[in-house]
């Protein structure tokens, strides 16, 4: 079997692939992702963190403004409190590096006030949603470089639970919220983590126009590749991946305490006009 057909059987969770596709390492390298929630207690070689920062940065950013910055924390004390405050996840505490994505419009605000000019504009939620699409953009392109030198992550996305703590901690300034952490270390091999199906294209991919009825074969398709998985992984989850995603936004107290984002968010400085 060639490694894109295994790639691509475990990331469908099927048998029966197109195996007729384009292949390089860099596309294995992707199809070959994991979350990892164990981690070595083992340092970063030294340059890691600059080298996955100018990964970061060489992602695309609109109309270059750059509405993004990332705090590493490596202290042990500050770990802890994050883990804390993103329900006690004890990999945050394991992991050398935790990176801490920002949404930032405090540089812009900045640089308009020693230039003595209006900003305005920042105040809209439309730069709002472009600081947290750069800043996931660069966090994504720190994630395939982090894999490609061997090392593990994990997005961990709770810290938008209780964003003002966060910037508390964090001694971030108005105009800037913390819109996921990073968690970046090598693999416990103990640990088995395989890679995690995904729907299957036909309920993702649309040609011309979106279909939404069309996708129900593909969801049912995907109902039982991940009732295989969770028996596979040893993973208690009741009912199938429709049933458990259903409860995750079946009230507003499903949220973890996002449900009130949008009023943190004004307090942090972001009218969200």
């Amino acid at each position: 079997m060639s490694i894109s057909t295994e790639l691509l059987q475990l990331r469908y969770g099927l048998e029966a692939v197109n195996e007729d596709v384009p292949w390089n390492d860099a596309i294995a390298s992707l199809l070959s992702h994991r979350s990892i929630r164990a981690y070595l207690n083992n340092s970063l070689p030294p340059g890691t963190l600059e080298i996955l920062v100018a990964a970061a940065q060489s992602a695309s950013t609109s109309s270059n403004l750059q509405t993004w910055s990332v705090v590493a924390v490596e202290d042990p004390e500050r770990k802890e409190v994050l883990s804390q405050l993103a329900n006690n996840q004890q990999h945050i505490r394991q992991c050398p590096l935790f990176l801490v994505w920002l949404a930032d419009l405090a540089r812009l605000t900045h640089i308009a006030d020693g230039r003595g000019l209006p900003h305005e504009g920042l105040d809209y939620l439309e730069m709002f949603l472009m600081a947290a699409i750069d800043a996931a953009l660069a966090a994504q392109n720190a994630v395939v470089a982090a894999e490609s030198l061997g090392l593990g992550t994990v997005y961990i996305g709770a810290l938008r639970n209780k964003p003002e703590q966060v910037a508390q901690v964090l001694n971030l300034p108005p105009h800037v919220v913390a819109v996921f952490g990073l968690c970046v270390g090598y693999a416990d091999p103990v640990v088995n983590v395989a890679v995690k199906p995904r729907l299957p294209q036909s309920a993702v991919l649309h040609r011309e126009t979106y279909q939404l009825a069309t996708q129900d074969e593909a969801i049912a398709l995907y109902n039982q590749v991940m009732e295989r998985f969770y028996q596979s992984q040893q993973m208690n989850i009741p009912g199938d991946w429709s049933e458990h995603s259903a409860k995750r936004v079946a009230f507003a107290e499903s949220l973890s305490g996002r449900h009130q984002l949008g009023d943190i968010l004004k307090k942090l400085g972001f009218p969200l006009r």
